[in-house]
């Protein structure tokens, strides 16, 4: 385990683990730290935690297993030349994410939040929050990024009546439009169109800093913004400005482009942003599920044996 891992969870992993298998975690983040733990291990399984190219060349490692999704994490070219499978249990988390997704829209949209703060801080602001407290049903949502994420907050939506675009290099088969009630629109329309705009996508080449000041500018100026994909998806100086300066409304944001957060970053202490600490994908109902998942696929490795297509990366 390369996320420092405490004993609590260890001991929830051993039950999983197949005979003669044992489990061990990182003292720390730390570089060094994290290559002195896969001396002597046949596989790695992180979180948030970068897999590197010193670390696989000073490893021998067989398999990386992303717990969760998103792999940008992982430096798959120097996998590939070290020979190391690598694998995601896609799809594992997506129903937890658009929760998360859906449950920061709604929060954002009553103001619960800021009714929550202000409470703690003595404030009855009930008049006050009134003039920015807003419904979703009827509304527009576009959503970033159509895997199964995406489309599961598109179901979702669905029970609100909200009309729902997408935006993703393949389009869904009508087929699949019809199943989630979403409509293809180009990044341009879905951000000038949408109430609510959310990032379901995966961090690479081509959506780094995808939202910038400029896509922002093309938003409405009381539409709210929700990601809970990856930070670097974001310029989250710029999303900081809009939110100063009136251009939104609102945002709801779990991930970061430095993880843990700074204390310098530029969207903490603003009064109409929600963070949370990237929680969108855990839920304690999915761990046995997950790890399961995850275990298979290392032990196909161990017995030479197919894993999980789907989760197959390298």
């Amino acid at each position: 385990m390369l996320d420092p891992s405490s004993q609590d969870r260890l001991t929830r992993l051993q039950p999983f683990l197949p005979e003669g298998w044992e489990v061990s975690t990182t003292s720390s983040r730390d570089a060094a730290d994290q290559i002195a733990a896969l001396q002597g291990a046949d596989f790695a399984i992180t979180g948030d935690v970068p897999v590197t190219r010193a670390m696989l060349e000073a490893s021998n490692l067989k398999a990386v297993h992303k717990w969760g999704v998103g792999y940008d994490n992982i430096d798959l070219e120097a996998a590939k030349d070290q020979g190391v499978r690598v694998f995601r249990t896609t799809g594992s988390n997506a129903v937890a994410v658009a929760e998360t997704t859906l449950g920061l829209i709604l929060a954002l949209n009553r103001n619960l939040a800021r009714g929550h703060v202000g409470i703690l801080d003595g404030k009855w602001r009930k008049g006050e929050l009134a003039v920015t407290s807003m419904t979703l049903s009827g509304r527009t949502v576009g959503i970033i990024g159509m895997g199964y994420i995406g489309s599961a907050l598109a179901r979702l939506l669905r029970g609100f009546g909200c009309t729902v675009l997408y935006s993703k290099r393949t389009p869904l088969t009508p087929e699949q439009e019809a199943e989630t009630g979403a409509r293809f629109a180009e990044l341009d329309e879905l951000l000038q169109a949408s109430d609510v705009v959310t990032l379901n996508c995966e961090l690479n080449a081509s959506t780094k800093n995808l939202i910038d000041a400029a896509a922002i500018a093309k938003m409405k100026p009381d539409a709210l913004l929700v990601n809970a994909a990856r930070g670097g998806i974001l310029v989250e100086a710029d999303l900081a400005e809009a939110i100063k300066n009136g251009q939104l409304r609102g945002a709801g944001i779990d991930v970061f482009s430095i993880e843990p957060i700074t204390p310098d970053n530029p969207l903490i202490g603003l009064d109409r942003v929600i963070l949370t600490p990237h929680i969108g994908a855990i839920s304690a109902d999915s761990f046995a599920p997950t790890v399961t998942r995850m275990i298979a696929n290392l032990q196909a490795v161990q017995n030479g044996t197919a894993p999980k297509d789907i989760d197959i990366l390298v």
